[in-house]
């Protein structure tokens, strides 16, 4: 293992005594894992399939019963329990935004980090991209493109396609901040020292700059997923989900398409909007909460150890 990868996570170790001081931190992590955990175990948090027609004791469908005993979030408009078809539909929706989120953490990290430590036409070419694609309104966009891509009537599943659209189109803000990062890392004297003994672009990349970068990544992923949740929610609410597989946002479609709110339940639309509020919130303070502690800009004094050392800082002089 690399100086740069012990020192990474030794610096790992001093960043967990820090964040567990944190109370907001803590919070955010608290309400992601409940989240994941609600979606891990979803068959052993209810008796029923979110399929299932619940009905009653004349064999009648329960539509839009209120929450009961049985039925703790009560049933939609063809008899289907609200509650499995939260938990259910919270792996769809976690599912979607933590792949679209890592695809776009690593197509913007690879090309901040080429852009950074190239420069010349490739970080050119790479901005320039970079610039169309934040004028551009994210939602509209992606609306347009999956709309067309399920219009060519291909054999991908309609969650695949929201996941990649999501993924490859979200990466701008991801790369501009690892080039501004990797602009000032590859003029440290450890870089020029690995360059003068003939070490290669690849392997100072890999051996230097990225552990470098690690922290940042992380960090910035966490926000990420955030937005990504919402925009699967709101192009799923638009229609534009996978009919055949509850998420959050096809529940808000269904019980808005389904006249919830005329019919006064508000158990088939508030709990998935309540969901969507808690994962986002969880994702948000979390992810501010990292950024502070690890972006070296923002609070260069929370990478510091029990001695004092700043990881970032102190990785010339270590190098």
């Amino acid at each position: 293992m690399s100086e740069n990868w012990k020192l990474f996570l030794r610096n790992l170790a001093g960043f967990w005594r820090t964040f567990r001081r944190n109370k907001l931190g803590l919070a955010g992590g608290f309400l992601v894992l409940v989240a994941a955990l609600a979606a891990i175990f979803a068959p052993a948090l209810t008796i029923y399939a979110p399929s299932e027609i619940i009905r009653d004791e004349n064999n009648r469908a329960l539509t839009f019963a209120p929450p009961s005993v049985h039925e703790p979030l009560g049933t939609d408009d063809a008899g289907h329990d609200i509650w499995a078809q939260l938990i259910f539909g919270a792996r769809i929706s976690l599912t979607v935004g933590f792949l679209a989120g890592f695809i776009a953490m690593f197509v913007g990290s690879a090309l901040g980090i080429a852009a950074g430590y190239f420069g010349g036409k490739i970080d050119t070419l790479i901005m320039r991209v970079t610039d169309v694609l934040l004028v551009i309104p994210d939602l509209p966009l992606m609306l347009v493109l999956v709309a067309t891509i399920r219009q060519m009537e291909l054999k991908i599943s309609p969650l695949a396609v929201l996941i990649v659209v999501i993924g490859l189109l979200y990466w701008t803000s991801t790369a501009r901040l690892i080039r501004s990062q990797t602009l000032t890392i590859k003029e440290r004297q450890f870089v020029a020292r690995a360059r003068a003994i003939g070490a290669g672009n690849w392997h100072i990349i890999r051996k230097h700059i990225l552990p470098q970068l690690m922290p940042l990544i992380v960090a910035n992923t966490v926000l990420i997923l955030s937005t990504a949740i919402l925009i699967e929610s709101g192009l799923a609410f638009l229609g534009l989900g996978d009919p055949t597989k509850p998420s959050w946002g096809t529940m808000l479609n269904f019980a808005f398409d389904r006249s919830a709110i005329s019919n006064g339940a508000w158990w088939f639309y508030l709990p998935p909007g309540i969901a969507i509020l808690w994962v986002s919130l969880g994702c948000i303070l979390l992810g501010n909460v990292l950024e502070e502690m690890l972006n070296p800009r923002l609070a260069a004094h929370h990478l510091e150890d029990e001695k004092g050392m700043i990881a970032i800082a102190d990785t010339e002089s270590g190098a």
